[in-house]
């Protein structure tokens, strides 16, 4: 068959459909290019948060979206344009009816997609020309207008938009036109709504022949994340605490009002201005907000100190945290700072009243103890450990009655006061020390107060009065040998009379008698006489007072006088005196009546020593003279004294006798009563056994 050449009008109608589909493909492309610029700048700020495996998968979601729309408008034009190669071939003639009724629904199938495609966006997208009217909107927009499509279309925006006003946009129109593109955030108030809403738009131009003729927009609601900035920036200017962003070297980014008032600025700006050391209470250390190179971001609380405007340190506490990229990089730090100086004063100032209240308790010479109305004790002083050789944790919550050793005499003194039988007490109790040894203590009990003024507990003050008791033993004892001393005196005074009579008669007599043996037992009789004569004369030098001052002695005679006085019982315990007058000894100065108290005491220690572990023994008295001093010694032959109580043996109340054979201040009132002459006792083991005492008394000088 026999080509025909086709009309010039079927061509041009050809070449027409040829450029409707390449102006559709470009539009598609343009709308694709123009969607995801609008959508990036849109969205930038949500993009750089999401993980990539997110941005990924909305793209490939575009993507196939994209390619179901263009295939469908593909496959519209080529049923298009089949339609009109189906005309072509008629010749010219007019098409039929069913040909037209195709064409017709090819059309309206493609606006159909078109609008569905732009009505699936959740955001608002809409055509306008430069005089406000609306040429399309998609469904989002409908919604938000509660309008149908047809209310909408080919009306002025200002009809349903209170703001902005169409005047604010003519204002911009200028600008908006020479730059054909414009993005920005939009506060909107619709006629149906008093609620304002924000959106991010983005307009682009629409250009017919080269001259714009409307705008084309994209815009997506953010008002709720405009509404949530609002209420972050309301809660971060209206903190009590200090806020702030910082750089990773410590440089502040942004801080609110309450961080710029703490320290002392008159503005967010002049804060900001500030370098990184700048706030350094010390300016030689690294920046106080920064964080070392290698810091992983983690969260770090801390106490630091920082340098207000006026120089003063403050103290804050300090806790942030990184901020990161969507890399993992950390970009900046976040943190609050709690102004904590005076509160750190306050503590300091309490922890010095507590300081203080303990080192009182502590320093008080008494024992503290604090119980609790359920017999509990609540606090314990430290002074325990020197009076019974405790720890405070020893009776720290336990019961009175619990503790071994524990006194009756304390748990009824606790009672009588914690019910209110008394409101004061007192009492005395033994308490077993540590290493075994009984105290005697004084407990003084009050009730304990609280807040509400009610009892909560008793206080007890407990003082260690053993010495005391010692002390008062000693006293009585001393004051009963007072009254001994003053009764021997009258005693030996009545009589020395007799004795001196029995003594001149005897002579008499034996003078005047020639019978031999009765001349024996007169002179027997005159000795004996004499014998209690110088016992009774010993008794009144023993017992005189003492004279005030010293005088000259004889070491000698003094220790002759004193083993007489004792003779009797030295004798009586079988014990033999081996003693050495020395006539060659220079005089001394001092009381004889304190020194022979000083010999007593030596020589009742040696026999009591000997005496319990001997039926008989030897004291070997020896004096001695030295360059400038002559000594007495006492040597027994006795137990002897153990090397490790040898420097105790001259402590008061220090003895080693059983109870009741001695007070333990015999020896601390020799070495008393020689030091004040100047002198000086010795005590040491024997090189045969026994104790070994030497008294050393000066030599005066010759004038």
């Amino acid at each position: 068959m026999p080509h025909e050449d086709k009309p010039a009008g079927h061509q041009a109608q050809t070449g027409h459909l040829e450029k409707e589909e390449i102006r559709l493909w470009r539009l598609a492309l343009w709308f694709l290019v123009l969607l995801a610029i609008g959508f990036a700048a849109l969205a930038w700020e949500r993009l750089q948060n999401l993980p990539y495996h997110l941005v990924a998968f909305g793209l490939v979601a575009v993507a196939v979206l994209f390619a179901v729309y263009v295939y469908g408008r593909h496959r519209q034009v080529s049923a298009l344009r089949n339609l009109l190669d189906g005309l072509e071939k008629r010749g010219g003639m007019a098409p039929s009816e069913e040909q037209l009724d195709q064409l017709s629904q090819v059309l309206a199938r493609s606006q159909r997609s078109f609008k569905e495609l732009i009505d699936s966006f959740d955001d608002v997208a809409f055509a306008a020309s430069l005089d406000g009217t609306l040429r399309t909107v998609n469904r989002r927009v409908t919604q938000l207008l509660r309008l149908s499509y047809s209310e909408i279309v080919g009306h002025k925006a200002d009809e349903f938009i209170l703001e902005p006003k169409l005047n604010d946009a003519e204002n911009g129109l200028a600008r908006f036109l020479e730059r054909r593109r414009w993005s920005g955030v939009v506060q909107v108030r619709l006629k149906n709504s008093s609620r304002s809403l924000y959106f991010e738009c983005v307009l682009n131009a629409i250009i017919h022949d080269n001259q714009i003729v409307g705008a084309s927009a994209l815009a997506r609601d953010v008002t709720e994340e405009r509404e949530k900035e609002k209420r972050f920036t309301e809660l971060f200017e209206t903190l009590q605490e200090g806020v702030y962003f910082s750089t990773p070297e410590g440089n502040l980014l942004e801080a609110n009002a309450a961080l710029v008032q703490m320290l002392g600025y008159s503005g967010r700006d002049e804060l900001l201005a500030l370098t990184a050391t700048a706030l350094n209470s010390d300016p030689n250390e690294a920046p106080v907000l920064g964080r070392s190179a290698g810091d992983r971001g983690g969260e770090r609380a801390r106490e630091i100190s920082l340098r207000r405007k006026d120089g003063t340190v403050g103290i804050f506490q300090d806790t942030s945290r990184a901020v990161r990229d969507t890399a993992g990089k950390i970009i900046r730090y976040q943190g609050t700072l709690v102004d904590i100086t005076e509160r750190r004063k306050m503590e300091r100032t309490l922890r010095r009243q507590e300081e203080f209240q303990r080192y009182l308790l502590e320093s008080f010479p008494d024992l503290i103890l604090v119980i609790d109305l359920n017999e509990t004790y609540s606090f314990v002083s430290s002074r325990i450990r020197d009076l019974l050789g405790y720890h405070p944790e020893d009776f720290l919550g336990k019961k009175l009655e619990d503790l071994q050793d524990h006194s009756p005499e304390l748990v009824a003194l606790y009672r009588d006061v914690s019910t209110g039988r008394k409101k004061f007490g007192f009492s005395e109790y033994g308490a077993r020390h540590r290493d075994g040894s009984w105290r005697t203590m004084r407990a003084t009990a009050s009730p304990l107060f609280d807040a509400d003024n009610k009892v909560n507990g008793v206080i007890v003050s407990v003082r260690d009065i053993t010495l005391e008791k010692k002390l008062e033993q000693q006293i009585i004892q001393s004051e009963r040998l007072a009254a001994m001393g003053q009764m021997i005196g009258g005693f030996a005074h009545e009589l020395n009379n007799p004795l001196t009579s029995i003594m001149g008669l005897a002579e008499l007599l034996q003078e005047n008698e020639s019978s031999e043996p009765l001349r024996k037992q007169l002179a027997m009789l005159q000795q004996q006489a004499r014998r209690a004569a110088d016992v009774v004369q010993n008794l009144m030098y023993f017992s005189r007072p003492p004279s005030p001052g010293k005088g000259t002695i004889n070491l000698g005679e003094l220790v002759q006088r004193t083993l007489h006085l004792h003779a009797y019982s030295l004798r009586k315990n079988n014990i033999t005196v081996d003693f050495l007058p020395d006539a060659s000894l220079p005089p001394l100065e001092g009381d004889p009546h304190q020194l022979m108290q000083v010999f007593l005491n030596l020589i009742l220690n040696a026999e009591q020593a000997m005496r319990d572990v001997r039926d008989r023994g030897t004291l070997r008295v020896r004096l001695e003279k030295g360059t400038n001093s002559v000594s007495a010694i006492f040597q027994d032959d006795g137990p002897g004294i153990p090397v490790k109580i040898l420097p105790n043996i001259f402590d008061p109340f220090y003895t080693t006798k059983r109870p009741g054979r001695g007070t333990g201040l015999g020896l601390s009132i020799c070495k008393a009563i020689l030091r004040e002459h100047l002198g000086n006792i010795e005590a040491s083991s024997g090189p045969g056994g026994g104790a070994l005492f030497t008294v050393t008394l000066p030599v005066p000088s010759s004038k």
